[in-house]
This record gives structure tokens, C-alpha cells and sequence, in this order.
């Protein structure tokens, strides 16, 4: 049985690519008014994912002001090679794995290399959370949060930058700095993760 679901996110858009490339001509002069203008286009979509990476609302909020505050300060440095959006994924998550090796030393869930992982690719479809698919009640709601929370922040941060964040494998691989392959089957991992701990709910199990 596969089983999708889907979380509630009001989905921003970015600006396009031509008005973002001003900006960035502009942020790159130290231009505070144009990196307002990132920040305003940008900032609730890397909030969704730092306030899923950690649990407290106050801490969450630091890590986006963090990642902001680092991402003004090296924009002089940025290529363009990525997309301004994983750029800055990439800067949250690195501050999530900071904070979270701070709080808790433990290395094996917090590595972003890739030297002990199975690098094979599992043949999942690409699909994301579906709206139409399920409509998720409170109780449902609470045991797919619960579910998210419980992952090893490893496969949490894949999951939540695909279906959440709806980007692409290439993109996952980028801000994590993954093998593709790698992002593949933490996906997989996750889902199936999700599906254990809302099967029952969906079979309608008296114990769930």
C-alpha cells in the first residue's frame, strides 16, 4: 500500500529570475533593501523547514535569523551555480546540524558526507504529498507530525525538502551534499517511515 500524504504549507512564490538577479546585483553591493526583499520572498519557506528540524519555536526562529545574517555577509561570495533558494537551504541546514551537535553528540545521525551510506538509488516514484489524496483530521495531522519528528534528522531533512519544500533530487543533493543515489533512498526510508506509523490509522486499527 502507498500512502500520501500531505502536510500544511502555504507555498510562497519566488520571484522570477530576472528580478532576482537585480536583487542580487544589489545585495552584492551591500544593498540593505534588496536583501529585504530576499528575506521577504524567502524566509517563511526556510522557517517551515528549520522549525521542523528544531523543536523549539524560539530556537527555530534564531536559525533562520542566522542563516540570513550569514547569507548577507558572504553574498559578494555567491556564484549563482545554485538557485538562491538552495543556497540558502544549504547555509539552515548546515546552522540545524550546528545547533543540534550542540545538543546532542551524536555523529552518526548528524553527518552530511555520505562515506557510510548506501549510495544505490531506490526506484520510488517522484511524487509529493498529495492534498486531494488524504484530508488529514486532527488526530491524523498529529500522528504524521509525531512521525516526522521521530525520523533520525537524516531522513527528516530529505522529506521535508521534497515533499515540503517540493525540490527536486538534484536540489536535495546540493543542500545536503549527498550523492543523488543517497537522497534516493533516504526518501525512500522516510516514506516508509510514515507509512508504518500511519498504516494503522488508515486501516482504521483499533489500537492506533
Amino acid at each position: 500500500m502507498e500512502l500520501c500524504v500531505k502536510m500544511s504549507l502555504k507555498r510562497l512564490e519566488s520571484p522570477d529570475a530576472a528580478i532576482e538577479s537585480a536583487l542580487l546585483d544589489r545585495c552584492r553591493k551591500q544593498d540593505p533593501e534588496a536583501f529585504g526583499k530576499l528575506i521577504d520572498a524567502y524566509q517563511n519557506r526556510v522557517f517551515g523547514f528549520v522549525r521542523k528540524m528544531v523543536p523549539d519555536a524560539e530556537e527555530a526562529a534564531d536559525v533562520v535569523q542566522d542563516t540570513f545574517i550569514r547569507a548577507y555577509q558572504a553574498i559578494h561570495r555567491f556564484d549563482g551555480r545554485s538557485s538562491v533558494r538552495t543556497w540558502l537551504f544549504r547555509i539552515a541546514y548546515n546552522l540545524c546540524v550546528d545547533r543540534s551537535r550542540k545538543v546532542d553528540r551524536s555523529p552518526s545521525e548528524l553527518r552530511i558526507d555520505a562515506s557510510n551510506e548506501e549510495s544505490e538509488a531506490f526506484d520510488i516514484p517522484d511524487t509529493r504529498w498529495n492534498p486531494e489524496g488524504v484530508i488529514l483530521d486532527g488526530e491524523l495531522m498529529t500522528l504524521l507530525e509525531s512521525g516526522i519528528a521521530s525520523m533520525s534528522e537524516k531522513l527528516r531533512s530529505v522529506l521535508l525538502l521534497h515533499d515540503q519544500q517540493d525540490m527536486s533530487y538534484d536540489e536535495i543533493a546540493t543542500v545536503l551534499a549527498l550523492p543523488i543515489g543517497t537522497v534516493k533512498s533516504r526518501l525512500f526510508l522516510a516514506r516508509s517511515h510514515l507509512q508504518n506509523v500511519l498504516g494503522g490509522y488508515v486501516r482504521g486499527d483499533a489500537n492506533v
